[in-house]
């Protein structure tokens, strides 16, 4: 097991691509008279009904709180999205039942409510988005349905498609859309399995033939390639992965070697930009486990000195849209980890610009600029 803390970039990260980040720091140093570029993040506080606003600086990874954070929102938000225009911040609140949205200020990030908010089904429990932005899909747990919005690209504004919400069977608990934005696939927990939907131009939704889909005992989370061709899933009961290759019509078959063992409860999966590496975070082992993945068949293979050690029982990891991080929400210690990703390993380098939330995240979300 491995714990990389580089205060200073070790000669490894640097090789590896890690130069890009020493240059950049160089130059917040003054070399060049440059100050860094930021984006901005959004994280979610289910005890406090509020939305907590950072800026990340983009060669290091490192949280600021912006101005005025946290921002309220409606009761126990969790699940959270960025627009692609960067322009308004999603929050589902899974008490009220209902989804707000926030203007983005473009100069400090800060975050203002449009009301009303939107109503969904019974406990929305996670969110997806197409690449677009034209699209917004929710998971209602409670009510066991699917509810698909149009976004007005104007105003940010939700309308619920026509014929949603779509019933599922009880407890979906996670979804995922593909890149193309053609197909949408949903996790049922209890049943271990995939349910896929061709998605119309219109946001309908089609069962896939075959759905669902057998992933494995407590199928928890799952990611796509950024290629379309394959989906990751964390089995969390049954401490595996699966890779399930996307058919032209969006019916799941397994790889060969799929499942394949992770850590102890893995319970989120992400895949970096460039779609080269996998990435699981072990909520009881405390550790991010780290696959290459071969781009004919998907498979993954661990890489050298995986796995990485995280905060106390990591919850979520989210990619960074500029490709070079990696952050790791802990739900027990509080606590969101920076790590970097080098483009020619991917064996993740902690940056040391861990911050801490003020109780534990609900959801995070981060934007291009």
């Amino acid at each position: 097991m491995r714990i990389k803390n580089s205060n200073v970039y070790s000669a490894s990260a640097v090789r590896s691509g890690g130069w890009l980040l020493l240059a950049s720091a160089l130059l917040c140093l003054g070399l060049t008279g440059c100050a860094p570029g930021t984006h901005t993040a959004y994280v979610t506080l289910p005890t406090s009904n509020a939305v907590a606003a950072y800026r990340i600086r983009d060669y290091n990874g490192a949280f600021t709180g912006i101005v005025g954070s946290p921002y309220l929102a409606g009761q126990s938000p969790g699940a959270v999205l960025v627009s692609p225009s960067g322009k308004y911040v999603y929050v589902a609140n899974r008490i009220d039942n209902t989804i707000s949205l926030f203007r983005i200020n473009s100069q400090i990030g800060s975050l203002t409510e449009i009301f009303p908010r939107t109503a969904t089904g019974l406990d929305p429990a996670a969110m997806v988005m197409n690449a677009s932005g034209s699209l917004l899909f929710v998971v209602n747990e409670i009510a066991s349905s699917i509810s698909v919005y149009s976004i007005n690209s104007g105003t940010g504004a939700l309308s619920p498609v026509a014929g949603t919400p779509v019933s599922t069977t009880p407890n979906p608990v996670a979804l995922a859309v593909t890149p193309s934005g053609n197909f949408l696939y949903v996790v049922n927990t209890n049943l271990g399995a995939i349910f896929g939907y061709s998605i119309a131009a219109s946001g309908g939704l089609q069962l896939v033939p075959g759905s669902p889909f057998i992933s494995d005992v407590g199928a928890f989370a799952l990611t796509i390639d950024p290629n379309n061709h394959f989906v990751y899933v964390a089995n969390a009961t049954a401490n595996t992965v699966s890779i399930l290759a996307i058919a032209t019509n969006g019916a799941l078959t397994h790889v060969a070697g799929s499942p394949f063992a992770a850590g102890t409860t893995p319970v989120a999966v992400a895949v970096s930009n460039n779609g080269q590496y996998l990435y699981v975070a072990n909520e009881a082992s405390n550790n991010i486990t780290e696959y290459s993945i071969a781009p004919d068949t998907g498979f993954a293979t661990a890489l050298t000195g995986s796995p990485v050690t995280s905060g106390t029982a990591p919850l979520f990891l989210v990619t960074d849209p500029n490709g070079n991080f990696l952050y790791v929400v802990s739900q027990t210690s509080k606590t969101i980890a920076s790590f970097l990703i080098p483009p020619g390993s991917g064996e993740l380098d902690s940056t040391a610009s861990s911050t801490t939330t003020s109780e534990s995240a609900g959801g995070m979300s981060v934007s291009r600029q």
